[in-house]
């Protein structure tokens, strides 16, 4: 060799064998004419075994991919660069290679060379970071349990894990947390999820018992410590439930992890990952099934609080709701109550004097615990002042000064209000309806015909708004057998909207379209017509109005004179002799006598007096032009007055006063059937006629 020169063939040679990649170069046939089995991922293959012989004899599980690839380099003489392929190793069959391959074509022949880099740790790492990315995507989108134990199942196969399956300790039926530390390795997990759906679980979704003892997953259970095992048909786990493991051992499981599912220090259940591909899991694989687990526990944990939360505010929600609603001559009603969000969606149908009765729905604002209380509240107070016979507009105001405190008692301002609420008051002597609402939808109104009634009901501020309370009610006379519907927006589809959303509200009006359906049907095809929302409560009260016989009313104006007490006591014998009631007439005679004696002396202008025989009860009504309230008072020994209102209360099952706008009016109920005391009785004659 002359000096100063290189062998060109001897450079060539020498970066052939030193090269750290797999070089291989093939002849049109796909044969292989050379290669360097020094390179790393190569080298354990001699040269026999390689040289002279086709692609697919050394390389099985990469073909057809590689196959093609080589087809097309050598039609199109175009190269390919970095390529990934897999197959098993040839040098360990147990043992999936992953290499980096690109072709490029020879210039002075037919054929290419092959640069081929064996990348299995690399792409490994890159697998696993790819899948817990994977967990940490898509796992906690949901506060449902089963949800996401579905999205980890989903994220580990078939990538990560051939099977996949998610058992956890069931709820304490008291709502109770569970347990810290360590379960009892007798303690029954619940199937709640399993992946894939190809495969038979050994036990199904839904179904709760413990672990076969000792088995990796009671020793899992009692040291909170993650596993990772080599499964082969005589380890002696397996003999503690044969047929169990028997579909393990049959779908050829040969390599396992079982993860505790633990957060805040407590046990929630179990993570189990197979293997039955030729793969194995490795401590690295160990590793990402701990941090996915960690990652699920931490929802899975949130997903339970959140459902243990939800069934105690549904509970509280319901405990304060209504019992049975009462049945009244007024209206029928019937409803239905479908707390989705355990939010503070209420309802209450409450009986006022004089037969009327008041028709309630609100909503308050937010969900859980805290909403369901503060719904307590409020509809406790409602109840209060609607009992005290105040004007409709008069309870929403008053209910806003209440919802005032309790909003300034919370301080997160979550919300612009506290709630929304409709009252309604019939009066089935009249027929007067009276609506009046604060920032929630307006009661839907359907006559007897089907035909929808519209009244605008003006619409006032949500209750705890701060924005200066003014109600103004609407007043319509109904005939009877009109459908009232009250709802809430979580009916109607709608989000925070006072008025609803209009076509919702013209679908309502198409399904009460037939009033003279039994109305439970009716509250039933709402539900299934709306489609109500399942991120909110839906309330719907249904009542169709009934109208008292006016031969059930006795009613009469009497001017205010003291000797027209004598007038109404014969008035009440004649009407109560009409009504076949005069074993009552000596209580109602005492009765009226007092109330009548009480509005001359302390009313004002003529005195209206009403009888109401409504079922079980006989109601008196004495009304003035007055505003003034009476009060009741206990007289003295030698006091000659101040009995009257006491002698009402005495011989009354209930009794009161209502303001009207102009006037007041005391009324006393009694109940029919029931007997006043013979010792009161004779008390009261000997005073009354002592004062008479």
């Amino acid at each position: 060799m002359p000096d100063g020169h290189v062998d060109d063939t001897a450079v060539l040679d020498a970066l052939f064998a030193g090269s750290p990649q797999g070089l291989f170069v093939l002849d049109a046939d796909r044969k292989v004419t050379r290669y360097n089995p020094s390179a790393r991922g190569v080298r354990a293959l001699p040269s026999e075994a390689v040289v002279g012989h086709h692609v697919r004899d050394f390389a099985p599980g990469m073909e057809p991919e590689l196959g093609q690839l080589i087809d097309k380099v050598l039609s199109t003489g175009e190269p390919i660069r970095g390529r990934l392929l897999r197959g098993r190793s040839p040098s360990e069959p147990d043992r999936t290679l992953a290499v980096e391959v690109s072709l490029f074509p020879l210039r002075d022949g037919p054929g290419l060379v092959g640069v081929v880099e064996d990348v299995t740790e690399r792409q490994a790492g890159a697998d696993r970071l790819a899948v817990l990315s994977t967990v940490h995507r898509t796992v906690g989108n949901t506060l449902d349990v089963r949800a996401t134990a579905d999205a980890l199942v989903d994220a580990l196969v078939p990538d990560f894990a051939d099977a996949a399956s998610v058992d956890l300790l069931d709820d304490d039926p008291s709502g109770a947390a569970p347990p810290s530390g360590p379960l009892p390795t007798s303690v029954p997990l619940r199937r709640i999820a399993f992946a894939p759906d190809s495969v038979e679980p050994s036990r199904r979704t839904g179904d709760s018992r413990p672990y076969p003892f000792p088995t990796p997953y009671t020793q899992a259970l009692s040291d909170a410590h993650a596993r990772l095992v080599q499964v082969t048909p005589d380890d002696p786990w397996l003999a503690t439930d044969p047929d169990r493991f028997a579909t393990l051992l049959g779908r050829k499981v040969h390599s396992m992890i079982v993860v505790p599912l633990t957060a805040r220090d407590t046990v929630l259940g179990l993570l189990t990952l197979y293997r039955s591909r030729v793969d194995a899991f490795e401590d690295a694989d160990l590793d990402v099934a701990r941090q996915a687990a960690a990652t699920a526990a931490v929802h899975l944990d949130n997903a339970r609080s959140y459902r243990r939360e939800h069934a105690v505010a549904s509970t509280l929600q319901r405990r304060l709701q209504p019992g049975v609603t009462p049945r009244l001559s007024a209206v029928e009603t019937a409803h239905v109550y479908l707390p989705e969000s355990a939010g503070g969606a209420w309802f209450d149908v409450i009986p006022l004097s004089g037969t009327r009765v008041a028709l309630v729905v609100g909503d308050v604002a937010g969900h859980g615990i805290e909403a369901a209380a503060t719904m307590g509240q409020l509809r406790v107070a409602l109840r209060t002042l609607t009992l005290q016979d105040l004007e409709t507009d008069e309870v929403l105001t008053r209910l806003d000064e209440v919802a005032g405190q309790l909003t300034a008692v919370d301080s997160s301002g979550a919300h612009p209000y506290l709630a929304t609420c409709a009252v309604t008051v019939y009066d089935p002597v009249s027929r007067q309806c009276t609506m009046t609402r604060a920032g929630h939808p307006a009661p839907v109104l359907v006559d007897p015909d089907g035909s929808p009634i519209h009244v605008d009901v003006p619409l006032g501020p949500p209750l705890g708004s701060e924005g200066g309370a003014a109600y103004v009610p609407a007043v319509v006379q109904l005939p009877p057998g009109c459908l009232v519907a009250h709802v809430t927006n979580g009916l109607l589809g709608a989000e925070e909207d006072g008025d609803g959303d209009a076509d919702a509200v013209h679908r309502l009006e198409h399904v009460l379209a037939t009033p003279s359906r039994p109305l439970q049907e009716l509250c039933d095809t709402a539900v299934y017509r709306m489609t109500p929302s399942r991120h909110d409560d839906a309330v719907l009260l249904l009542a169709r109005t009934e109208c008292l016989p006016p031969d059930r009313v006795g009613d009469w104006t009497l001017p205010a004179d003291a000797s027209v007490v004598g007038t109404a006591r014969r008035l009440v014998v004649q009407q109560l002799a009409a009504w076949d009631l005069d074993d009552c007439a000596f209580t109602t005679e005492i009765i009226v006598s007092e109330l009548v004696t009480n509005a001359i002396l302390h009313g004002e202008g003529p005195v209206r007096l009403r009888l109401i025989h409504d079922a079980e009860r006989l109601l008196a009504e004495v009304t003035d032009a007055s505003s003034a309230g009476p009060h009741l008072r206990h007289a003295r020994a030698g006091d000659e007055g101040g009995r009257g209102l006491y002698i009402v209360m005495r011989l009354s099952a209930h009794w009161g006063v209502r303001h009207g706008r102009q006037d007041k009016t005391i009324w006393s109920e009694q109940r029919l059937g029931e007997k006043t005391p013979e010792d009161l009785l004779a008390a009261v004659d000997v005073f009354d006629t002592a004062g008479m």
